[in-house]
């Protein structure tokens, strides 16, 4: 058995940038604003971002010498978390997945070309499925073929966030039977996006066409430097998704019990039935154990121990309970829950969206039976 540190710590630093987070994301992010950006070509707006890079949010994880804070993954789900409540989105997630990729995998001379851009307001993200659809990230389809200092790319990636705007795009492909990453520019990619369609329509996915892309090949990490890549950019995103998966429980929570508190029926606020204070009740109970699993996996990646057991566990755990809160949320409205003015569908879908990226409970779970359960048990 797998003896279990349940921990939490939540430094000085985080609780001032979870203040921060929470005051600006309310500030800016009303109801109104989230569906004014569904029909804007980027999905977010600019000077939200450029309030981001002003407050240095997005070098939070860079090191110092790259010019950033050098407070670690862990410290970016707190600005997370409040995004998810407030259906606030940016490149912010995609922008620190990349970063994540850079410091485990790059070299020097690269982290401190790209690293520095990123801390300051340049995009980025990451190209790591295939439409095959399977979460294993070392599966790859994609391949690079190197020939006199120059690699050639094949194959489509798929659900690559926010490309249209990314200065930086970090694409997994297969190289001589192993992983590799490829660090594609702006003018590499242009041209080679196809919009997708996704239920999320906070969001901004696109399709990526490597065939026939070259770049040089030293831009393509190879080895040990992109495998500790894959595993970094992954374990950033189960965190980063299920922070922001349990802001947008409290979120679904918020609008319900909004609803529930204004909405009479036969003399009495619904709200005041116990059926329906029994359902705010079990959302409530879903986020403080999300929140407990999510700041428990950060503060062991702050504490650089291995912290895959408990990303898998709240990873699997926020993805089902943003789905739970989000449809309670749509049914507790009544009717009105099923139109497109009610906010609380807005919960739902950004749900629907985060409940498979990177993995859904189901994939999780069945990677955690080995290190949870022993052979005999199993």
């Amino acid at each position: 058995m797998v003896q279990m540190n349940n921990r939490i710590t939540f430094s000085d630093e985080q609780a001032m940038l979870l203040e921060a987070a929470t005051s600006f994301c309310r500030d800016q992010s009303p109801s109104s604003a989230v569906r004014a950006r569904f029909g804007s070509d980027t999905g977010f707006d600019a000077a939200h971002w450029q309030a981001m890079v002003d407050m240095g949010w997005l070098g939070i994880a860079v090191p110092e010498t790259h010019g950033g804070s050098g407070l670690g993954i862990a410290a970016c789900a707190v600005v997370a978390e409040p995004l998810g409540r407030h259906l606030l989105h940016t490149p912010f997630v995609a922008t620190q997945l990349a970063i994540q990729g850079l410091i485990a995998g790059a070299s020097a001379a690269q982290q401190a070309d790209w690293l520095p851009r990123l801390a300051t307001g340049a995009v980025g993200t990451v190209a790591l499925f295939e439409s095959d659809g399977d979460w294993d990230l070392t599966a790859l389809q994609s391949q690079a073929r190197v020939a006199g200092g120059t690699a050639t790319l094949s194959g489509h990636k798929t659900l690559v966030a926010d490309a249209a705007v990314a200065d930086l795009v970090l694409a997994s492909v297969q190289h001589q039977g192993a992983p590799a990453l490829a660090l594609l520019t702006r003018a590499d990619v242009a041209g080679r996006l196809q919009r997708e369609t996704v239920i999320d329509e906070t969001r901004r996915s696109f399709g990526l066409v490597l065939d026939g892309l070259a770049i040089p090949a030293d831009r393509l990490l190879t080895g040990a430097a992109a495998l500790g890549a894959l595993q970094a950019m992954r374990q950033a995103a189960w965190l980063l998704a299920a922070a922001e998966a349990a802001g947008g429980i409290a979120g679904a929570l918020a609008v319900t019990v909004d609803y529930l508190n204004t909405r009479n029926a036969f003399g009495r606020k619904i709200g005041s039935y116990q059926a329906l204070k029994h359902g705010c009740a079990d959302i409530l109970c879903q986020l403080e154990r999300v929140r407990s699993h999510v700041y428990h996996a950060a503060t062991l990646l702050a504490e650089v121990q291995d912290a895959e057991v408990a990303l898998r566990m709240a990873k699997a755990e926020a993805g089902d309970a943003a789905v739970q809160a989000g449809d309670r949320a749509v049914q507790f409205h009544g009717g009105f829950g099923f139109t497109w003015d009610c906010d609380a569908q807005l919960y739902l879908r950004r749900a629907l969206w985060l409940q498979p990226w990177f993995g859904d409970a189901g994939h999780h779970r069945r990677a955690l039976a080995g290190p949870l359960l022993d052979r005999a048990a199993v």
